[in-house]
């Protein structure tokens, strides 16, 4: 298996996107200022058990599509680009994929979001889920809120959460 990346640029800076043979296995804004820092990289080949090498220009598709989504165009990156689960398993990727059906501009409580995955009640595995996703934004776990209806954290970002349902609305 070869495992390549490149950098696609987003409001939040430019995100780390590794590919595999098999499609997208992360799109990472961790650290969207400067995401060459080389633990971020590393990080990932250590997941992966392999170091994934540059190819520039891999992520063009995914830039173009970021650039419609970034200027308000209702899209899902699902289909449209295929994912390489292999960083996910379990109730991360039942969670997850759950997720992926939430249309745009359209919210979903924790909880609702563990019914619809089959495990009622597993509303915090959910968050962790959405925090730990290897395909920040691609995924729209940013469309997953609190029960009262308030957005929720972001990571450590919960202002991108803000931007991003404000985008979608």
């Amino acid at each position: 298996m070869t495992f390549r990346y490149d950098f696609a640029p987003t409001p939040f800076g430019d995100a780390l996107v590794v590919f595999s043979d098999d499609g997208v296995v992360c799109f990472d804004l961790s650290e969207a200022t400067d995401p060459s820092v080389p633990w971020l990289l590393e990080s990932v080949s250590t997941r992966l058990a392999a170091t994934p090498v540059p190819d520039p220009g891999a992520a063009d598709e995914m830039t173009e599509l970021l650039d419609e989504y970034f200027s308000g165009v209702p899209l899902s990156f699902v289909p449209r680009i295929t994912l390489d689960w292999r960083l996910v398993d379990g109730f991360t990727r039942t969670a997850l994929q759950t997720i992926a059906d939430i249309p745009w501009g359209e919210t979903m409580s924790y909880g609702e979001v563990a019914v619809r995955a089959g495990s009622p009640g597993a509303a915090r595995a959910v968050g962790t889920a959405c925090r730990i996703t290897p395909f920040s934004v691609i995924l729209p776990v940013h469309r997953v809120v609190r029960s009262d209806g308030s957005p929720g954290q972001y990571g450590a970002h919960p202002e991108r959460k803000r931007f991003l349902l404000d985008l979608e609305r």
